[in-house]
């Protein structure tokens, strides 16, 4: 019977070890972090050297004289538009470019792929819809 009590014991202690280790399972001083990088490295008696090179730089772009704000209010009103259809998307777009080959004499209706068309809708990932457009 010892045995198999041995066995369960190892068992249990080898489970706990895959447990994940957090501060709260380790010494006083150990302090897991928040997987910040580090800005420079220690020295062997413990001191820290700054490596100015490890610092990240933030290349922030001026914003002054610029409009909008980067918060968007949730009582914003909604938008004025109203929502493009199919027949819009189609008139503002493919519309125009092929009038465009037409007058030049280059449109070929065997090649309507270069327009954006495609026979089939199967296998695709989204359907193309007007709302699945950008505006």
């Amino acid at each position: 019977m010892g045995l198999l009590t041995q066995l369960v014991r190892g068992l249990v202690r080898g489970a706990d070890r895959l447990s994940p280790f957090t501060s709260k399972r380790g010494p006083r001083s150990h302090n897991k972090g928040r997987g910040a990088k580090k800005l420079g490295v220690l020295t062997r008696n413990k001191k820290f050297l700054l490596v100015k090179e490890m610092v990240p730089e933030f290349v922030v772009p001026d914003l002054t004289g610029f409009k909008l704000r980067p918060y968007v209010s949730y009582r914003a009103p909604e938008g004025s538009e109203p929502p493009v259809t199919a027949k819009q998307l189609f008139d503002q777009l493919v519309a125009p470019r092929i009038e465009k080959d037409v007058k030049d004499g280059t449109f070929d209706p065997n090649n309507l792929e270069k327009y954006g068309f495609e026979p089939t809708q199967e296998g695709k990932l989204f359907q193309l819809f007007p709302k699945n457009y950008v505006r």
